[in-house]
């Protein structure tokens, strides 16, 4: 059967296999004789009917609950009706079979939040809040997609463009009417005043978005350093098991290892790596190369050194190669064994933390550290989830504000900052999906469960 949004479609909403109860949604327009077919009729809206499900020989195929909720008030703005009936994987496939032979089509990977979008019961932030809320992997992560579920991230980017939109209402008045009542409406502050305005608002959206998104996602942190300086044990004294191998012989890692660890809600991706040096030896090489390729791939690196004897020559190196690809924390280890103090040392150019991967020391330190590299405080949980979409899109609308001001404060050009203005408030749509393509849609709601 060919998809399409006026088809009728079901999809077993709870989790599959044997349970308690299981749940089938259905929703479409012909949602009314579905139910005359199936149950005997519609029940009253939003109030549950006990009734039997049957077969097109009136013969039951199960026993459960009915709830109907009339369009436009339900999920996805459609008529909706679902059943609660036993948790068979059987009974549950028998029912889904009766549907197929009253012409329903079963739903698509987030087919029924997809509708809820374009049936504006729901902003495209909000809808993918709905897969981050199943997805989360903390209570932190649960809240915060909550949150973004009531739409707190989509009411801070609504109040964002309503403020673009004056202001290009405005600047348009002013190129519009450049010599009414003698004043000189781009160059009396006013404008400018608005635009910096808005600049500092869409400044901590950003920040806010980018915790969210730490949140969610978490941070990619990437374990570099000479042979022996205990990388291995660093990975395993933060996994809080043996997950590689150590010993006293330089050289024992050799390939990449991934480790998923949480901290205090923040995930992580460890990726241990082969010690960095010149080797004659072809695996070794190997694991070198591999090692300096994941700094590619790195939102953070860890560049650990033996605390005996500091930063050498081939250490500065790497953070010359590194550059500002991206942040780097300089790992103190072994302070056991030197006696320097265990936790944070402001250096001159990184950040570095004392830390014994043999006692623990500085385990704390480097933890909320690593917290606050991913922009978590300490005493707060992110105000919304975001995604590496949103932050993409609030980095271009800030790009264009920042062209917008220059064409503003060096040209005098109010053509030029209208135009900026307008693109930096299409980028903030794609956000909430007032500006979209099908494409885009089609890549987010086929990563939802099916049944959402």
């Amino acid at each position: 059967m060919t998809s399409s949004a006026d088809d009728t479609v079901a999809a077993l909403a709870s989790g599959a296999g044997r349970a308690g109860v299981a749940v089938v949604r259905i929703s479409g327009s012909r949602v009314p004789e579905i139910a005359a077919a199936l149950i005997g009729g519609l029940p009253s809206p939003r109030q549950a009917r006990v009734c039997a499900f049957v077969d097109a020989d009136g013969v039951a195929i199960d026993r459960g609950v009915a709830l109907y909720f009339a369009a436009p008030a339900s999920f996805t703005g459609e008529h909706v009706l679902e059943l609660q009936g036993h948790g068979s994987p059987v009974l549950v496939d028998m029912l889904l079979a009766r549907l197929l032979e009253l012409g329903v089509r079963l739903a698509e990977a987030g087919e029924f939040s997809r509708r809820a979008f374009l049936n504006d019961k729901l902003s495209l932030d909000q809808a993918e809040a709905i897969a981050d809320t199943i997805d989360a992997g903390s209570s932190a992560a649960a809240r915060a997609a909550m949150r973004s579920l009531e739409g707190v991230f989509s009411r801070e980017v609504n109040a964002l463009v309503e403020a673009l939109i004056e202001l290009r209402v405005y600047t348009e008045g002013a190129i519009d009417f450049p010599d009414e009542d003698d004043i000189d409406f781009l160059g009396d502050g006013e404008i400018e005043r608005r635009l910096n305005a808005i600049r500092q608002r869409l400044e901590t959206l950003r920040g806010q978005a980018a915790q969210g998104a730490s949140l969610r996602e978490g941070l990619r942190l990437v374990i570099l350093g000479a042979p022996n300086v205990g990388k291995s044990s660093l990975l395993n004294r933060l996994a809080r098991r043996d997950t590689a191998i150590v010993t006293d012989i330089a050289g024992t890692t050799r390939d990449v290892l991934h480790e998923q660890l949480s901290i205090d809600g923040l995930p992580l991706t460890l990726v241990d790596t082969a010690g960095l040096r010149e080797t004659a030896d072809p695996i070794e090489a190997e694991g070198v190369r591999r090692a300096k390729a994941e700094i590619e791939h790195a939102d953070h690196v860890l560049l650990v050194v033996d605390d005996t004897s500091g930063l050498g020559c081939d250490e500065q190196a790497l953070l010359a190669e590194i550059g500002n690809r991206c942040p780097v924390t300089v790992v103190a280890n072994k302070i056991d064994l030197s006696g320097a103090p265990a936790g944070l040392r402001r250096g001159q150019d990184y950040e570095h933390i004392g830390v014994s991967a043999t006692t623990g020391a500085g385990f704390d330190a480097l933890a909320a550290h690593l917290k606050q590299a991913a922009g978590m405080n300490e005493d707060a949980t992110p105000a919304f989830v975001a995604r590496r979409r949103h932050l993409d899109a609030l980095s271009r609308a800030d790009a264009a504000l920042e062209i917008g001001h220059e064409r503003l404060v060096v040209d005098a050009a109010g053509e030029l900052l209208a135009e900026e203005l307008r693109t930096a408030q299409n980028a903030l749509g794609e956000i909430t999906g007032a500006f979209t393509s099908d494409d885009l849609l089609g890549a987010i709601f086929s990563s939802f469960c099916i049944g959402k």
